[in-house]
């Protein structure tokens, strides 16, 4: 089917251009805010082959899952003629994200909802980093793409690099040089803040003026024995201030546009609105910057390495415990949003250590999820279920080649009952995989952030380890899933009429 094809279906499936009030897209899937949602045709819209599921939200919300092509298939959608004339379609930063009818189900179970702001606080996390997974996965490809030259002893990167595979490297870098910005303007966003105010603030923290004040002669360094890091506190009219290097960060942009949400909402209340324009932006740098240089940057960086630090002792110190605990931890973590706060450790410990140790074991629990899909894929062609085997198999690339899991969640795991009791041995298996065979390393360990999929395997350390511990987790749910099925009789029965 066409892409507007598609859009025409979609749209029909959804009440028509008059039901959508608002309409934008993440990742993988579609979002809309309708007129009303009870008029839905959700067994029309499971029938599109471009459709990997529907995820009904509260209220009158509602989202598609379509997979990597979600762009293309939300500008078809907005291209429609009877959107232009029957439909407001609201920019991104407008559209609620809030999470699905699923998630909420889940959170009324105890897991998460009860407390109304830690429910926000993930949902802040989330959107601080959705928009910028693309860029992500892009320079994890690159970082991937160097490191097999590097396996195979194509290209040498263990001396000093030539200027072009230097150059190459600004490719890659400049995602993880400049994240804190990315994440402060997602986060302004989010809160509603002018974006581009969230950005500078902590754009004036990497500049090279802000460098420089690491090199001046007023500025002291301090070695600490234990620890080996070095501290360097600059002279600023007097007062102490501890200098960082913010590349990288991910805690201190998040705790800024916090605070800074504070101090602008109350500068929009004093000042009239005709000087909005001028004076709210003047005395928000001029509050925000220095406060994030002085305390709020320092504490940033403090709760990035002490989290760091906590979970590399247990990794040190019971790395069995470690490996089995991540991979069977995500597949409750990831449905909640819950994944993004250890998302946000493995750069922090990038930038702080040097690698991460958690993305191997994170790894385990992916490819399990991508076995089960397998297993999924299987049958369907078993069964000559051609519905079912098109959500199967844009589910499996999504996840093999990108990473992505939220295709295999939403559009299958997360709708049959019996997929996790298959998934979870998987995780289990893969983590003991890497627990028995990653013991004498301390465990599988990368240098770069990488979303885990096929193409990214060669930047883990020891790489054997990491493919022998994966190919086990993909291979047990698959073979689980064929075997024993993933739906109970009622569901099978569901399915067949």
């Amino acid at each position: 089917m066409s892409n507007k094809a598609a859009a025409e279906k979609i749209l029909e499936g959804i009440g028509g251009a008059s039901n959508v009030k608002f309409m934008t897209f993440c990742a993988t899937r579609l979002r809309f805010e309708l007129n009303d949602g009870s008029i839905v045709n959700k067994e029309a819209l499971d029938a599109i082959p471009e459709v990997m599921g529907c995820v009904p939200q509260s209220g009158d919300r509602y989202q598609i899952v379509i997979g990597g092509a979600v762009g293309n298939i939300y500008n078809a959608i907005k291209a429609l003629p009877s959107m232009s004339d029957g439909a407001e379609s609201a920019a991104e930063d407008n559209a609620s994200a809030s999470n699905d009818e699923l998630k909420s189900s889940l959170r009324s179970s105890g897991v998460r909802g009860k407390v109304q702001w830690i429910d926000a606080f993930f949902e802040y996390l989330s959107d601080s980093f959705r928009p910028i997974l693309g860029v992500l996965l892009g320079a994890s490809l690159i970082i991937a793409l160097a490191a097999v030259l590097d396996a195979l002893h194509l290209v040498d990167f263990r001396g000093e690099k030539s200027a072009g595979w230097v150059f190459v490297d600004t490719m890659w870098h400049t995602v993880f040089y400049f994240l804190p910005i990315m994440i402060a303007y997602n986060a302004s966003k989010k809160l509603n803040v002018d974006p581009w105010l969230g950005a500078a603030i902590m754009g004036a923290l990497m500049t090279p003026e802000f460098q420089k004040l690491a090199t001046m002669a007023s500025t002291t360094s301090t070695v600490d024995p234990e620890l080996g890091i070095t501290t360097k506190v600059a002279d600023i009219f007097g007062f102490a201030m501890q200098w960082n290097d913010y590349s990288g960060q991910v805690f201190v942009p998040l705790i800024m546009v916090a605070v800074l949400a504070l101090v602008y909402r109350f500068l929009q209340k004093i000042f009239p609105e005709n000087v909005h324009m001028v004076f709210v932006p003047f005395f928000s740098l001029a509050i925000m910057i220095p406060l994030t240089a002085f305390l709020i940057g320092p504490l940033g960086v403090w709760i990035g390495i002490d989290l760091g630090n906590g979970l590399a002792w247990l990794n040190n110190n019971a790395p069995f415990v470690f490996a089995l605990l991540i991979p069977m931890l995500y597949p409750f973590l990831v449905p909640l949003g819950l994944h993004w706060p250890l998302n946000a450790l493995m750069l922090m410990n990038i930038q702080t250590l040097g690698y991460d140790f958690i993305q191997g074991p994170m790894g385990v629990w992916n490819f399990a999820c991508f076995g089960a899909t397998a297993g999924v894929l299987l049958i369907s062609l078993r069964e000559k279920d051609k519905t079912m085997r098109q959500t199967a198999s844009g589910a499996l690339a999504a996840g093999l080649f990108g990473g992505i899991s939220e295709p295999s969640l939403y559009g299958i795991h997360l709708r049959f009952k019996r997929v996790y009791s298959r998934m979870l041995p998987g995780c289990f298996a893969g983590g003991l995989v890497i627990a028995i065979l990653g013991s004498q390393y301390q465990g599988v360990k990368t240098t770069a952030f990488a979303f885990t999929s096929l193409l990214t395997i060669p930047v883990f350390n020891p790489m054997w380890v990491y493919a022998v511990a994966i190919a086990v987790a993909f291979i047990v749910p698959m073979l689980l899933i064929f075997f024993m099925d993933y739906r109970t009789e009622e569901e099978k029965a569901a399915t067949k009429k």
